[in-house]
This record gives C-alpha cells, structure tokens and sequence, in this order.
C-alpha cells in the first residue's frame, strides 16, 4: 500500500492520522482476539478432555463392577458344597485342596481357601506353593470376624504370606446354628488394572479413608488422598492390613479446576470422581490436558489471527476507498456487509453440522458401552449357573450307580459266604464296572463345567438301555417293578456320547420308579415302559410312567434350575439331563396330565449305518 509521505516539517495528514489510529486499534483487536481464543481454547480442551475422563470413568466403574459381581458369588456357593462340610467334620482335606485349584483356575480367583472355627487354614487351593496358606492363623484378620458376625465379610488387604493385595470376600459356614468354618476367595485385580491402562491416563480405587488400593500407577498403590490421623495409622498397622507401606501422600496438587502431577510424569491432569456401586469405594481418573490446550489454543488463535487480518485487510481497503470517493466507500461498506453475512450463515451451519456429528459420535459410543455391557453380563450368568449346575450335579448324578454298587457289593458277600466263586466274581465285575461308570461320570461332569463336552459317537442304543437297566436293578426289584421295554432294532445307533445317554436314561427311569412309588392307590401294569421308535433321520426314546402325573405349573416349570416336586429334590437332574440332550443336537420334552402320569421324550440324531461306535 503506497503513500506519499509528508512534508518535513508539516504536521501528519489527517489521512496519515486515520491509518495510525487504524494500525493501534488492529494491533489492540489482534492481541484482544489471541487472548480470548487462548481462555476459549482452554476451555473446550478442558470440556473435552473431561467428557473423555467421564466416559473413560463409567467404563472403568463397569469393568470393576464385572469382576466384583463375578467373584462374590463363589464364596456362597462353596459354603453350600458338601466336599467343604465334609472337610470341616474332620474328613480328608487333600481332595478339597484339589478342588479349590481346579475352581480357582476357571475362575481366575488368586486363592480359595477355608478357615475353621478358631481361624486356622485347613485346605487351600495353593497347597503346593510356597506360599501356601495351610496351618496360618487368620483370626486376627477383620475378614473373618466380619464373617463370624454378620454371615459374610469383604476387606481389601496386602497378603501376609503372599505380599500380594487383594480384596477377600468371605463367606460364614453354618450347620444350624453352630458355627463350622469361613470360606474365602482372595481376588487379585491384575487384569482390572491391565483393562484400565488401555483407557489411557491414571486409574486409581481409593477406600473411604482415601487409602490408594487399586491403580494402573503401581508406586501409588496404598498411598494416600490426604494425610491420616495418628488413630486411623494405628489402626491400619494392627491390623496389617497394608504391611509396612509408607502411606504416603499422593503426588497430586490442585490447580484452580485442575489437578497438578509431579509422578511418574509432571503435567496437568483432568480428573473425575465417581463412587463405585455396591462398595466404599471410589475411583477417580487422571487425563493429561497439557496437550490439548495447547493444540485447541494454537488452532483457535490461528483461526483468529486468519479472521482478524482478513477483517483489517478488508477494513483498511474500505478506508482507502471512503477516502476517494463517498459513493464507493457506500458501495464497498454494502459488499462488506454481505460477505460478513455469508461468512456469518457459513460459519452457523459448519458449527450445526459439527454438534450433529458429535452428539452422533457420543450417542453412538454409548450404544457400543450399553451392548458391552449386556455381553458381559449374559456370560457372567452363563458362567455362574453352570458353574451351580456342576457343583449340586455329582452328588446326584452318581448316587443311583452307588446304590446299585451296593446292591452287587452285598450279593458277592453272599455268594463267598456260600462259597459260589463263580456267582461272586459275576457281581464283583459288575463292582467294578460301576466304579468305572461312576468315575466316567465325574470325568464327564467336570469337562461340563470346562465346556469341554468331547466328540459326539455313534452308540449302539441297546447297550445304553442295558446299561441303565442295570444300574436301575436293584431299585426295580425292590418297588416290584417290571419295566416293558421295547427292543432296538438291531445295529441302531444314535449320536451321542455313551455315558451320558445311560446318565439321562437312568435319570428318566428314576424319577418314573419315584413316581409309581407315590401313586396312591397302585396303577395296574405296565407301571413303567421305555418305548424305542426309528422316525427316519432320528430315533424318539419315550420313558412313560403310570404315576400321579404333573399339573401345568409344574410341568411349566420342570425343566428349571432348582424348581422340583421332591421334598429332597435338589431340581438339577432334568436340568442337567436336558443340557446333554440339547447337547447330542436333540431335544427332551415332556407331557403329562394330572393323574395319567408323565411321558418323556428323547428325540436323538441317528448314526450313518458305515459308523463305526
């Protein structure tokens, strides 16, 4: 832009006056916009960056919560499991070591143990550790007496043969009245912490005392929100709840709406709190804003600065042009008005569609948590029923091959006392053939509970009725009872595992032996049939009894988990007897009418005639 300067010695022109005063006020106008847009930048960096720390937050509380609810059934569940009253009663407590490690190991719990009524440790599932817990004495622990008190107990402490923390849930063992033991499962929150890291930022749980127990920054692990009293320290070491930790403060400092980080890095930090459901605790995350401000400042100032020289640019070519002539400084003034208009109009919608794309961005963010969410919560209940089915199910599914046990085990003493040998090794075979059975059971049961159900076979359906029918021998002869049984066709197969077909016959036949047994008056024969119908690609397996039948609630309900008309029922055997049916790819229904008895129903895949069982 040329000027003629002024004459030397000649005051400035008043048109030299209006571009001095122009240039003061663009350079006051700039410095005014750079610092509004530093302040605005800040803020929307802060704005962000927390709306990140919120979300991160529920994320954070769902993943703990997940873990928490997962490990506070199974302390409930094993107070009920008969191989731990048994071990309380002063029986063999080897095998409940190994049943604690094999518990522990599908449920990734850091320890299961069991305290007798004094505190002291009898069975653990690190009985082969170095570090195992049998023969300590943890009465002194507050999670025990909360246990002996209240019937169960949570307290989150540094292990002191371990070293390890950990929160341990507890669970009281009653019989009656009288007080039999504590079970225990120490949870460790390795893989919580690991899940948080990749969130970003810090992550930390702190107890109402503001003592640091969890955190993805593992130097601030039992630190402290705020120095504590000397009781409250006193109180801490008696207890050992957290050993010889310094209890420190944390390396957090506030700074006006900011908190100030000096370990293990130096910045500004966003922080949230939030309580955690279902506990005293709270969690509180940390997301570094250094960053963000300056790049949300850096780009505003920048827009700024773009907008303002535009503006003064187009200011100082609208003076020029007011100098030289009235008319075109008007004409100028109207043009520059209508391009601020546009601009204006331009500017509008690209911030509409902007707040359109991020309330989409958020809406959708929220939709992919809520589905998480109810992923997560459909298998821990998945988990936790199989895992009740499995524990309740060995007790029932092998007390009908025991009570045949007994009954062949009873005939070979007779046959020795009458000196038969060869009567006698026939009934000790079939001794032995149950133990097998039985233990072909446990084995079965157990890989239920690993999912693992094995390789469907072809199995010839006759030995499976053989085999039931005999397991069931005994209690037939003893009700008087002479089941008619229709005969398999000769080479027919199914696809199934053998095992566990006999374990669903043998169930059927049981509850129909049951059933008769409790009609009142005696039906008249046939009591019990077991019918065999070949319907093309698939066999029907029909177990019909003549008893007192079922109403439609019952029916409604016979096929859910601890729902049984017994008085002793435990209501798993048809539950566990239509898993592995739905599991062979058939089904197990059933029909009834309240005095014409129950009719139930195997409908199985058959076998290719080239298989080989």
């Amino acid at each position: 832009m040329h000027r003629t300067p002024p004459q030397a010695g000649t005051a400035a022109s008043p048109g030299g006056w209006s571009w001095l005063a122009f240039g003061l006020a663009a350079a006051i106008l700039l410095a005014i916009g750079l610092i509004a847009a530093g302040d605005l930048g800040r803020s929307r960096a802060i704005e962000a960056v927390n709306a990140r720390a919120e979300d991160g937050t529920t994320l954070a509380i769902a993943v703990l919560r997940g873990e928490l609810e997962k490990q506070r059934a199974l302390p409930m569940i094993l107070a009920r499991d008969p191989d731990v009253r048994s071990a309380l009663s002063g029986n063999s407590r080897h095998a409940l070591d190994l049943k604690f490690a094999s518990i522990a190991r599908e449920t990734r719990t850091a320890v299961i143990y069991l305290l007798d009524v004094t505190g002291l440790t009898i069975a653990a599932s690190n009985w082969d550790e170095p570090t195992s817990f049998i023969g300590n004495d943890y009465a002194f622990r507050d999670y025990y007496l909360g246990a002996i008190l209240k019937g169960s107990a949570e307290q989150f402490a540094l292990g002191t043969v371990s070293q390890r923390p950990g929160l341990y849930i507890t669970s009281r063992i009653n019989d009656g009245d009288r007080l039999l033991g504590v079970i225990v499962a120490k949870v460790e929150f390795d893989r919580v912490e690991a899940d948080w890291r990749a969130l970003g930022g810090q992550i930390y749980v702190a107890d109402e005392r503001g003592v640091v127990l969890l955190s993805t920054v593992p130097e601030w692990r039992f630190h402290v929100e705020a120095p504590l009293d000397e009781d409250t320290q006193k109180d801490i070491r008696r207890s050992l709840q957290f050993g010889e930790a310094p209890l420190k403060p944390l390396p957090l400092a506030p700074d006006d709406d900011l908190v100030q980080s000096t370990a293990p890095t130096r910045g500004l930090n966003v922080m949230t709190r939030r309580d955690v459901p279902t506990t005293s605790w709270h969690i509180d995350m940390l997301l570094p804003v250094d960053q963000a401000i300056r790049a949300e400042q850096s780009r505003l100032q920048t827009l700024v600065a773009l907008v303002l020289l535009l503006g003064l640019m187009l200011a100082a070519f609208l003076l020029r042009r007011r100098q030289q002539a009235a008319m075109r400084m008007l004409a100028a003034a109207q043009a520059k008005a209508e391009l601020e208009r546009r601009v204006a109009e331009r500017t509008a919608e690209l911030a509409g569609s902007n707040r359109k794309l991020v309330e989409e961005m958020a809406e959708r963010a929220r939709a992919q948590e809520r589905l998480a969410d109810t992923r997560e919560e459909l298998a821990k209940a998945n988990r936790l029923a199989t895992l009740g089915q499995v524990t309740a199910g060995v007790a029932h599914e092998i007390n009908q091959p025991l009570a045949a046990l007994r009954t062949y085990a009873e005939n070979a003493r007779a046959f020795v006392a009458a000196r038969d040998e060869s009567a006698a090794a026939g009934a000790l075979g079939k001794v032995i053939g149950l133990t097998e059975r039985i233990g072909a059971i446990t084995e079965t049961l157990r890989g239920f509970a690993r999912r693992g159900n094995g390789r469907l076979e072809p199995v010839l359906l006759s030995e499976a009725v053989a085999g039931a029918l005999m397991i069931l021998d005994a209690p037939l002869r003893q009700a008087g009872i002479a089941p008619q049984v229709d005969a398999s066709p000769p080479g027919l197969r199914v696809l199934a595992r053998h095992v566990e077909l006999e374990q669903v016959l043998v169930n059927l036949l049981r509850n129909a032996v049951e059933a008769v047994e409790a009609a009142d008056p005696r039906p008249v024969p046939p009591l019990l049939s077991l019918g065999i119908r070949d319907v093309g690609e698939e066999v029907a397996i029909t177990v019909a009894d003549r008893g007192p039948g079922l109403d439609e609630a019952a029916l409604a309900a016979l096929f859910t988990p601890f729902r049984s008309s017994k008085p002793r029922g435990l209501g798993l055997g048809l539950v566990i007897s239509h898993d592995i049916v739905t599991a062979f790819g058939g089904t197990l229904t059933a029909s009834s009418r309240p005095g014409d008895g129950c009719v139930f129903t195997i409908t199985l895949r058959k076998a290719s005639s080239g298989s080989n069982p």
